[in-house]
């Protein structure tokens, strides 16, 4: 039987990462930041990538990273979903480095590892796995097209192109034309990326690395939702307990107390299935399967908890000054990452030979 339990490594690595953010991340300097024309915090990104290593943890030792498993990649992505964190981890330390590992392209790896660059994968933060994505025109080594809804493009060093040739190509991101586009969650911001004439150099496959990664993307997606939904709890449950009607506790009357346990209870939930994904994903058994599920179960929860938690701080929830609106926003925007709930309802029907009846 596999132990979702965390270990004490992981425990470590946790309590390390929320001092970082909690010194580093405020809620008050997120929203400055999203009001302003760079609303990735590069400064907190080196402190994650190149102080601590972060970036390099599913990268295997000999390739200059720490050769940790998914279950640790997943307890870096609660603690920055709790933060709403404007970092690039998910795009470059799980996804990118994902599509790279397929690929075997062990210098780009090095440098994504090491924290020297910021790597994304130029297919559309909405594809989910298996899903047909856009390859742009290969013309003698230059690549001709445009591709949208590009997670994290502006700050990325490095993109990872499909190709129509079938491979995936590396090229540096001052070759191409970074346009932004309106984003909804504006701690994790998307951009048109056009390439004119771009020069690439193909690293491997497309198909199989994109796959890879998008896979890993959404399991360890599910990870920081259930950060995102445990914090909008904790400080729901924290502003009940202060705010009084009637001379008592809002938080004493019995139907919130009815609504904050049904929440608890599909949080609970959702760290099940976030943590059997991630384990799934290192260990490689029934991967697809698992991802599936935690895909599926992870988007309605994190939108229910914010949605309440905005609900439940009354009036003071409504107003741009508390953070609450960011994690309504990411939750959002993360239902519609790597596939809907929808969208992986139907593939875990088809692993499982469920269709449903003609």
């Amino acid at each position: 039987m596999t132990d979702l339990l965390y270990s004490e490594e992981e425990e470590a690595l946790r309590v390390a990462v929320r001092d970082l953010l909690t010194d580093h991340c405020d809620p008050a300097g997120v929203i400055a930041r999203t009001e302003s024309d760079t609303p990735h915090d590069l400064a907190l990104w080196k402190s994650l990538a190149d102080a601590m290593g972060l970036a390099g943890l599913l990268v295997p030792e000999e390739l200059g990273g720490h050769g940790a498993s998914h279950r640790e990649a997943a307890v870096v992505l609660e603690e920055l979903g709790r933060a709403v964190a404007p970092v690039p981890y998910l795009s470059s330390a799980v996804v990118a480095t994902e599509a790279l590992l397929a690929c075997g392209d062990d210098e780009l790896l090095l440098r994504l590892a090491s924290g020297r660059a910021i790597g994304v994968l130029a297919v559309g933060l909405h594809i989910a796995p298996g899903g047909a994505f856009t390859a742009v025109r290969s013309e003698g080594g230059a690549l001709h097209g445009t591709l949208t809804g590009i997670a994290d493009a502006a700050a990325a060093d490095v993109l990872l192109v499909p190709a129509d040739d079938g491979g995936l190509h590396a090229v540096d991101a001052g070759a191409v034309t970074v346009t932004p586009q309106v984003s909804l969650d504006q701690t994790r911001p998307v951009a048109t990326v056009t390439l004119d004439g771009s020069p690439g150099r193909r690293i491997g496959e497309a198909e199989p690395a994109v796959r890879r990664a998008l896979r890993a993307g959404a399991g360890l997606l599910a990870s920081e939702q259930l950060g995102l939904a445990d914090w909008t709890l904790t400080e729901t449950v924290r502003y009940l307990k202060e705010r009084k009607q009637f001379n008592r506790p809002v938080g004493g009357f019995q139907a919130l107390k009815h609504r904050l346990a049904q929440l608890w209870l599909e949080i609970a939930g959702l760290r099940a299935a976030a943590r059997g994904a991630a384990d799934a994903l290192a260990t490689l058994e029934d991967a697809d399967v698992t991802v599936a599920v935690a895909a599926a179960y992870a988007a309605p929860v994190a939108v229910h908890a914010a949605e309440e938690a905005l609900q439940l701080h009354g009036g003071i929830g409504m107003t741009w000054e508390h953070p609450v609106h960011l994690y309504l926003k990411r939750a959002k925007a993360d239902a519609i990452a790597y596939g809907t709930a929808g969208r992986h309802r139907a593939a875990l029907a088809e692993l499982v030979d469920l269709r449903p009846p003609l």
